[in-house]
């Protein structure tokens, strides 16, 4: 019975991990450090109850609200005098948030996310990038639908002001 659990586990894992952690770099801005951590993180505590969770109907969905509640904690618990650097000492593969081939549109999206608060950044991420609803973004994040409508607006109002014009050099017309 327990070689099944562990090797179901790491099916999922193996399965999973690709889209955990392209979801993880997006909510940590690009930090692919913090977003392993918060891989780690997730996987370690749906292992825990694996048992549970396998049951479930969709243990991909609820992996997802496992690394935004991750997230969101591990932001709580940040210092406050701690604050990112503008240059990586590793700055390796451009790829490494996932997708497009455009790596300036891609940093300057992460840097855009990575000035939005951290709700702000986890409710477009559901929204936009995981493409979830308002009521699966609402459970994922223990707020209200209604709160979740809010939030996107505003933060997607932020975003478009910390863009301005700069996004529409990228698009292709």
């Amino acid at each position: 019975m327990r070689h099944g659990r562990r090797d179901g586990f790491r099916e999922f894992a193996a399965g999973r991990s690709g889209h955990l952690y392209r979801s993880a770099c997006l909510l940590a801005s690009g930090d692919t450090h913090l977003a392993e951590d918060l891989v780690q993180e997730t996987l370690g505590r749906m292992y825990l109850h694996w048992g549970r969770i396998s049951r479930i109907d969709n243990p991909a969905a609820y992996a997802q609200t496992v690394l935004v509640r991750a997230f969101l904690t591990h932001q709580r618990r940040r210092s406050a005098g701690e604050r990112p650097v503008g240059e990586f000492p590793d700055a390796g593969a451009p790829a490494a948030a996932g997708g497009g081939a455009d790596p300036e549109l891609r940093l300057t999206l992460l840097e855009a996310l990575g000035r939005l608060a951290p709700k702000d950044r986890a409710v477009l991420v559901l929204r936009y990038w995981e493409d979830r609803s308002v009521e699966e973004t609402a459970d994922a994040m223990n707020a209200s639908s209604a709160a979740v409508r809010t939030r996107t607006s505003r933060a997607l109002a932020r975003l478009r002001e910390q863009l301005g014009g700069s996004l529409t050099a990228f698009a292709d017309l």
